[in-house]
């Protein structure tokens, strides 16, 4: 198998003909001038492992080097840990003076891997990140963009006469923003021990000295959700995406809320796909009101001209 180099921004040049056209030959282990056949090397290195692994378990096994770096630790994983089991590496128990020693080595680690306050309010801050995140059933890399958006405020001493919580929670909501994953500031606060004011002030203020791009939440994230949580078929959700890109493209939905027209585009979609949910329920599962969901409808069945027979 051949792998063309004459797409990389730094190409070698044939020492024969001065061609650019150059290719590695993994099979024959050469590169070779594709102009005039010249083998500029003939020996290339594998630097890939020599196992193979044909899924994450295997590959977890066979690989000789330790944890993958990590945000979400305050050290990023690169310090060790003693185990809490009292045994030696033969599985025997431990007598009980080494379980003494032990206790006091175990100590000693936990004191030296947070040596100072910047460690500590990271070490707690991460762990708070950690359990919202797995209270609101997010992924490992939001987890991870959300302790790289902490660390930065932490860099630039923004969390100076602000509550650890407050700046965790926006730091969380800030990266299920950029990660285009639909949750809602009050998720956030349910999740967390603040309120949402506290972590709307704390969002906007990072927003600002951070100098952060982050993109609005498009309404179309949240049908899925709303259709799952409802029991609706797939189809009220297909309506729905349709209704909702259509709104967009005729700027129906700048300056809504994301949430509120998302609800009524769900609310459209059940009627017409004759699986109606009414309104309250509607507004139950996308925390709004019934109002903000009936100025919504009125809005989109006016100007999209879309005739529901209620």
């Amino acid at each position: 198998m051949a792998e063309d180099e004459t797409v990389q921004p730094h190409r070698r040049r044939c020492p024969e003909c001065g061609g650019t056209r150059i290719i590695r030959d993994f099979e024959n282990a050469e590169v070779v001038c594709m102009s005039c056949g010249y083998v500029v090397q003939d020996k290339i290195a594998d630097t890939g492992p020599e196992w193979r692994a044909f899924d994450d378990e295997q590959r977890a096994k066979r690989t000789r080097v330790g944890a993958p770096l990590t945000y979400t630790i305050h050290d990023k994983g690169l310090s060790t840990m003693i185990d809490w089991h009292n045994r030696d590496t033969y599985g025997k128990n431990l007598t009980p003076g080494q379980r003494a020693q032990v206790y006091r080595l175990r100590k000693w680690q936990r004191r030296v891997r947070v040596s100072d306050a910047t460690e500590r309010n990271l070490a707690f801050a991460l762990s708070e990140l950690s359990k919202m995140s797995s209270t609101l059933n997010l992924s490992k890399n939001i987890l991870e963009t959300a302790s790289v958006i902490y660390r930065k405020a932490v860099k630039a001493r923004l969390i100076r006469g602000r509550s650890i919580q407050g700046v965790t929670a926006a730091a969380l909501y800030m990266a299920c923003r950029q990660c285009g994953v639909a949750r809602t500031l009050e998720e956030v606060a349910e999740s967390s021990t603040v309120n949402k004011k506290e972590i709307g002030r704390s969002y906007r203020f990072m927003i600002k000295e951070l100098d952060t791009f982050v993109p609005s939440s498009p309404p179309i994230n949240y049908v899925s959700r709303f259709s799952n949580q409802l029991g609706l078929q797939g189809k009220v959700e297909t309506i729905a995406h349709h209704i909702l890109r259509t709104a967009t493209n005729l700027r129906l939905t700048s300056g809504r809320g994301p949430t509120g027209i998302a609800a009524a585009a769900t609310y459209i979609a059940s009627v017409l796909a004759g699986e109606r949910r009414t309104q309250r329920e509607i507004a139950e599962v996308a925390q709004v009101t019934e109002v903000t969901i009936r100025n919504r409808y009125k809005e989109l069945i006016d100007t999209l001209g879309i005739t529901v027979k209620l």
